[in-house]
């Protein structure tokens, strides 16, 4: 269920998508806000360079989705 976007929450939704051990997955959990969502979020309340730095920083970023980082876990183990 989606939480009510109050500026708290947008606020603990940014931070969460910038740190790089929080998975879209985990915010969605958290929140319910999906990471199309998410972008969309951190489109609107960043500045437009700011925007553009963190889609770089996240783009492919596995970390960032907990299924291929479990796919890279198991690959190491073996």
């Amino acid at each position: 269920m989606k939480q009510i976007l109050t500026e708290g929450l947008i606020s603990s939704i940014i931070a969460s998508a910038w740190a790089d051990d929080v998975s879209f997955d985990k915010i969605k959990r958290d929140t319910g806000y999906t990471e199309s969502e998410v972008i969309a979020i951190m489109r609107k309340n960043l500045k437009n360079k700011s925007f553009i730095i963190w889609r770089k920083r996240v783009y492919g970023r596995k970390t960032k989705h907990e299924k291929l980082t479990r796919l890279i876990d198991r690959e190491l183990e073996q």
